[in-house]
């Protein structure tokens, strides 16, 4: 289970309505051992592209350092799908680098966006359940 203060989701959504027409990316920040996510690192996709992404290595190291240093660490990837739905692509599944991860997906496809979850392991994808968290967190945007 993934769990998403409601400034974070938004957070999310908005860098991946802002990167369009590209796949917009970024990453998740938790406390060792948590799934409530407490920073989210919108970063810049090398790949500039609509149909894949990279996380941006300088992005990722700023936020890798930040997060250490505010005691947290990565615990995954969000990205868009600009014209398909929440699902992992063969890519994506391909380019999954920890399964202990959390692969956030938002499809941009119709109107709302849709916001989906999955853990990738040797190639096998398991959605996971995304609650919302409602204990007077507040996200923080780095960067």
């Amino acid at each position: 289970m993934l769990r998403l203060p409601g400034e974070i989701h938004a957070q999310i959504l908005a860098h991946c309505l802002a990167g369009v027409p590209e796949e917009a990316c970024g990453l998740l920040a938790a406390e060792p051992g948590d799934d409530v996510v407490r920073r989210c690192y919108p970063t810049r996709n090398a790949a500039a592209s609509a149909k894949l992404y990279t996380v941006d290595p300088k992005d990722y190291l700023h936020a890798d350092r930040d997060a250490e240093a505010a005691g947290l660490e990565i615990i995954g990837v969000f990205h868009s799908h600009t014209h398909t739905d929440a699902y992992p692509s063969p890519t994506d599944v391909a380019q999954a680098p920890d399964p202990a991860w959390h692969y956030v997906v938002v499809s941009l496809r119709h109107s709302v966006p849709a916001l989906r979850s999955y853990r990738i392991v040797g190639g096998d994808i398991h959605e996971e359940e995304v609650t919302g968290v409602d204990e007077g967190m507040t996200g923080e945007r780095a960067g």
